[in-house]
């Protein structure tokens, strides 16, 4: 693509369309966008445009588009297409920080964000100079350019907090600190002054107080991971400097300067070497009382986010992304404080606690604030250690959190109605969540009643919390690991708690809510049979959201516990009724069909998942409309989308393993299509495993003629494979594969098949790759599968008994003891560095599995069940067919720790060699 004004001009055409709700206009536009995207200048275009256009919105559009590009396909995949050509990325760094720097606040946030991602690749080994350029910026004394610097920073360099410790963090981090330090320092101290300076000037004070935000924040970042020698001699004068900010009057302070000045004391407070800041008690009272007490205070902007911006108040609140609220960073602060200083910090805010209630009980119409901030204290007082599935796992021995849940908790969600006090609700509702570990099991049961009840309430903070606590309380962990609350102790509830589920689903601003959906799941998977005399209704209601949803899928999170509520209802339902799946069927395939016919994207990989649950459901054949949909499987298009390959090759598998026969004989194209699917995938290092779980499928249930033609061919793409990019991975693959093979087609069709590709093959295959490597293959069933089939190289291979190969008999035999009872082989050469499709950001629709479509593990050899065992019977019938000649080679080759592991088979199948 040439940088033309004419292309400038297509390009902005197509942007406009993007942004048009008719999804008949949208969807074209956004299929053309990504079929150029490949060309080279397609990003300088985007970048010409959002610098040069004359149109506020089509230059916001190029920049949030430029920077789905850059998510989509700066990182390089092994073994896939460079997605960016080499002159653009040099082009794009060239000129994305002057670019970034000159544009208005809403472009460079954009471009900000294209920066670190860009960075999270290329920084520092292939952009050494950012950092310079970013720093040379702050001597530019404008703000707006300065706060950009620190904005890109910020998202450079925030994945700091969450990195797993390592020396090449540390030397990145290092290298960061020598060029950012001091100058950020330095920055720090020029802006508190120039807030004096300006302190009755509010517009310099909102850019001054913005720089102070973003400072916050990166200091945060570069001292997360404790390299403390390069802040410690300003420590003190840092902490005073946000200590006195803090103490000034809380109204003129913005929220994110706040919250980010009290999440820097948190950090320090936390720090042993930073604990005698803290010690003296008038400290510690001032910090309680002058920075905590207000902070936890619920103020307007909360009250405005709860009632009318509620899924984003609620996703602060409950995903823990609420790092930048007062309130959250004060409960941090009151944790952070609790780790050296407990006793004392308890005691201060014991009589505030008290105090607020006793404000409370005496006019809670007004003063209910007054107990949302007393719930609040006592439950960062009490939360010693968290987590997102376990609430509260350590709690402070000082609070006693039952006698205050019965006390000042259950109160409020016993009260006549459910729409009265809203925010106290969900704070009652929350409590149970964080401290479900804590309270005792009759007080949960008791609360289940009440939390059902408030999946009715209107407001949409307090009916999601009711049923995220719901879902947390139904995957709660007894003391032996089994489920806390079972289904007996739900039965009374069921039918209330399926309606209202369900009619929460219907409540304003809830249609795609993802914690009612989850929660439905959940009980379904709960619940189990409870649910059957249910399922009619339920399915129904949930193949009507699914097609309404189909039309704009926008909440992953909710499709996905969608398909998997779905996948439940098939699998319970199926299991007591095996018939029942073709009810399923004809509700769901008319929706599949449209899904399929409209290329959503977002829908297919669960589509071919659920159809998959569905195929192995039936006992015998595939039905027709199964056989109908199989040649558009093979379509190339399908398989260029990494999302799809997983949940369509177990489709394929599902055919092979219900209709062999009929693949086979429907037309003669089906075998090559298969296999050409199977070329495809075994030339992709990352694809590879999911070609060999299709071949090991053809192998094992395809009529042997059908494949006469094709066999030779398979194993020589195999071997190409195997000497241009050979990966343990492979190996281990390729492995279970030739076993299977000859458990299928027997030892002798092994060996004469590898010895037709090229003279004495077969040895250099058992003395290169089997012996060798047998030790790297994993997994209960692919072991087996080896076992039994080098058991059968052994004793049903006549020219492993009298050619040249006989020499690797004894080898072949050790080897196969050692897959028995040696550790498996878990090393892989430095070499190979494997990316998962899942761990890369951006590529495509990535491939979501569906634990409830879960597939049973199956096993080819059921027949044997025990390896062992087989293998001494084995030897023992090949010994009565050549008398002496076993125990001869076992006895002079076979080292003496695997000799008496082999006598220890033979008498536990009590055989003897003859």
């Amino acid at each position: 693509m040439e940088l033309s004004d004419a292309n400038l001009q297509t390009l902005t055409e197509y942007l406009k369309k993007t942004l048009d709700p008719d999804p008949a206009v949208r969807r074209p536009a956004e299929k053309f966008l990504e079929s150029v995207e490949g060309n080279q200048n397609y990003p300088l275009l985007l970048l010409t445009l959002l610098e040069k256009s004359q149109d506020n919105v089509i230059k916001v559009c190029a920049s949030v588009t430029f920077k789905n590009y850059i998510k989509r396909n700066w990182r390089i995949i092994e073994d896939e297409p460079n997605k960016i050509c080499e002159a653009d990325r040099i082009a794009i760094k060239a000129n994305i920080v002057h670019l970034m720097l000159s544009s208005p606040e809403q472009i460079q946030k954009q471009l900000s964000d294209a920066i670190s991602i860009i960075g999270r690749e290329d920084f520092p080994q292939k952009w050494p100079d950012l950092l310079t350029e970013m720093v040379n910026r702050f001597q530019s004394g404008d703000f707006h350019v300065i706060n950009g610097v620190l904005r890109t920073a910020h998202s450079l360099f925030k994945r700091y907090r969450h990195e797993f410790k390592s020396n090449e963090l540390w030397t990145e981090i290092k290298l960061v600190l020598d060029a950012f330090a001091l100058p950020l320092t330095n920055l720090f101290k020029a802006t508190i002054e120039l807030c004096s300076t300006h302190a009755n000037d509010a517009s310099a004070l909102k850019v001054l107080f913005s720089s102070l935000i973003l400072i916050a924040k990166l200091f945060y970042s570069l001292n997360f991971q404790d390299l403390p020698e390069f802040f410690e001699d300003n420590m003190e004068t840092w902490m005073n400097n946000f200590h006195n900010l803090l103490t000034l009057d809380n109204k003129l302070l913005q929220t994110d300067l706040v919250s980010n000045a009290i999440q820097f004391l948190a950090s320090v407070c936390e720090r042993p070497h930073y604990k005698n800041l803290f010690e003296d008690q008038n400290t510690l009272t001032s910090i309680c009382e002058k920075v905590i007490v207000p902070n936890m205070e619920f103020r307007a902007a909360d009250e405005e986010a709860f009632e009318d911006n509620s899924e984003e108040y609620i996703r602060r609140d409950l995903e823990g992304s609420d790092i930048d609220t007062r309130r959250r960073a004060a409960c941090d602060l009151v944790r952070g404080l609790c780790k050296f200083f407990e006793g004392p910090v308890t005691g201060i805010f014991s009589g505030y606690v008290n105090s607020m209630l006793q404000e409370y009980a005496k006019n809670p119409s007004v003063n209910w604030k007054h107990k949302d901030a007393a719930i609040y204290l006592v439950t960062s007082l009490a939360s010693k250690a968290q987590t997102q599935r376990h609430g509260i796992t350590q709690a402070n021995e000082l609070v006693n959190l039952t006698e205050f849940f019965v006390n000042h908790i259950q109160p409020d969600l016993k009260s006549a109605s459910v729409n009265e006090f809203p925010v106290l609700k969900a704070d009652g509702i929350k409590y149970i969540m964080i401290f479900r570990n804590q309270v005792p099991k009759e007080q949960l049961l008791a609360s289940i009643p009440l939390l059902i009840n408030h999946l009715q309430a209107e407001s949409i903070v307090v009916h999601t919390y009711a049923a995220h606590a719901l879902e947390r309380l139904f995957t709660m962990k007894g003391s032996n690991n089994t489920v806390l609350i079972t289904a007996a102790e739900i039965a009374p509830f069921v039918e209330i708690l399926l309606t209202n589920l369900f009619k929460a689903l219907t409540l304003p601003g809830s249609s795609e809510n993802e914690y009612i959906m989850k929660a439905i799941m959940r009980s379904f998977s709960l619940l189990q049979e409870a649910i059957i005399p249910y399922i009619p209704t339920l399915i129904t209601q949930l193949t009507q959201k699914l097609l309404a949803v189909s039309k704009n899928p926008s909440k992953p999170h909710f499709n996905h516990y969608m398909f998997e509520a779905i996948c439940l209802s098939i699998r319970i339902t199926c299991k007591a009724n095996p018939a029942a799946v073709v009810n399923f069927e004809e509700a769901l395939f008319m929706v599949f069909t449209e899904i399929l016919q409209n290329d959503v994207q977002e829908f297919i990989p669960y589509v071919f998942q659920v159809m998959s649950l569905l195929l192995e459901t039936h006992k015998n054949g595939i039905p027709s409309s199964y056989m109908a949909l199989f040649p558009h499987l093979l379509q190339p298009v399908l398989w260029e989308r990494a999302g799809n390959i997983p949940p369509l090759v177990r489709l394929l598998q599902a055919f092979l393993e219900k209709g062999s026969n009929t693949i086979a004989s429907a037309a003669a194209d089906k075998i090559p299509g298969l296999l050409g699917v199977f070329q495809k995938l075994i030339a992709s290092k990352a694809n590879d495993h999911q070609g060999f779980f299709l071949l090991n499928s053809i192998i094992e249930h395809m009529p042997p003629e059908s494949l006469d033609q094709y066999r030779k061919q398979i194993f020589i793409l195999l071997f190409q494979r195997l000497q241009n990019s050979k990966t343990t991975k492979f190996i281990k693959s390729f492995l279970v594969f030739i076993n299977l093979y000859c458990i299928k087609y027997g030892a002798l069709a092994l060996q004469e098949i590898f010895d037709s590709i090229q003279p004495k093959m077969f040895g250099m295959v058992l003395e290169k790759i089997i012996i060798p490597e047998i030790q790297k293959v994993s997994g209960q069933v692919e072991k087996k599968i080896c076992a039994v089939g080098i058991t059968k190289l052994l004793t049903e291979c006549p020219p492993m008994m009298d050619t040249e190969y006989t020499k690797l008999w004894t080898p072949l035999l050790q080897s196969l003891i050692g897959l028995f009872e040696l550790p498996e082989d878990d090393t892989i050469p430095d070499e190979e560095h494997f990316i998962d499709i899942e761990d890369t950001p951006g590529y495509q629709t990535a491939f979501s599995q569906l634990a409830f479509a879960g597939k049973k593990e199956h096993d080819p050899v059921g027949l044997v069940n025990n390896p062992k065992i087989h293998l001494a019977q084995s030897l023992h019938k090949l010994s009565t067919a050549c008398p002496g000649r076993v125990p001869s080679m076992v006895s002079t080759s076979l080292n003496a720790e695997a000799l008496q592991y082999l006598q220890g088979y033979l008498q536990a199948a009590s055989v003897t060699l003859l």
